[in-house]
């Protein structure tokens, strides 16, 4: 999908100086492999320092805005908000699949949409804006669309131990979790879930892997099980 730069820089809020930085941030390995590009044209390099950057600002956040936090406690929130999931639900907030340059196989088995291609464009999003501006446009690019909704996002971590919790004080059947569907090639596998109970689908996951797909699933039943008890709140 050809979408411009400018599109993009309205949406994540900064306009870079070398414009360059944000394409190579947008270039996947199969884009570049496919248009033979000069080695270290992909974005894996900007994927590294974006991820550093990403660690240092998360953990200074949480440092002072939790200051009864132990330290235990602040890498699990910490973890919960840099996994891949999370990193690619705030991709989607700009729109950045989009914006990605992929090569022809991987736009066309869904690469847009697949989170581990788009998380991974998200921190290279994120090295570009230091290497471009520094860590004060990086940082706000981060608090903006990272930081929060804290809450909700943390549920990423660890959601599949919470929801056996949930449904050990709630059913008496077990929690199971069962693979669905698998789609597209070997090396971009796309592995469907659903968490359920007894006939009860609680919730329903995507990921690149099993585990991901069953963490997404069980996410989601969490969402959904939180919404129940708020409705079942405002009846009372």
């Amino acid at each position: 999908m050809n979408t411009s730069l400018d599109e993009l820089m309205t949406n994540i809020g900064y306009q870079f100086k070398d414009r360059e930085l944000l394409r190579h941030a947008l270039t996947h390995s199969s884009y570049a492999n496919e248009k033979n590009l000069k080695p270290f044209s992909d974005n894996e390099r900007l994927e590294f320092l974006g991820d550093a950057v990403l660690e240092v600002v998360s953990s200074d956040f949480l440092y002072k805005n939790y200051p009864q936090m132990h330290e235990g406690d602040l890498s699990k929130l910490r973890a919960s908000l840099v996994c891949e999931p999370t990193l690619a639900y705030c991709a989607t907030a700009i729109n950045l699949g989009d914006f990605i340059r992929l090569g022809r196989g991987e736009d066309a088995t869904g690469g847009r949409k697949r989170k581990s291609v788009t998380s991974d464009a998200f921190e290279a999003v994120i090295g570009a804006m230091y290497l471009d501006g520094g860590i004060e446009p990086a940082s706000k690019f981060i608090r903006t669309f990272v930081l929060t909704d804290i809450e909700h996002k943390k549920l990423y971590h660890d959601c599949k131990t919470a929801l056996q919790e949930i449904v050990q004080a709630k059913h008496k059947d077990p929690l199971v979790y069962e693979v669905i569907n698998e789609s597209g090639p070997d090396h971009a596998k796309v592995f469907t879930a659903v968490a359920k109970v007894g006939d009860t689908i609680l919730g329903k996951g995507e990921g690149s892997s099993k585990k991901h797909a069953e963490q997404e699933a069980a996410f989601n039943a969490l969402v959904s099980l939180h919404e129940e008890d708020k409705a079942d709140v405002l009846k009372d």
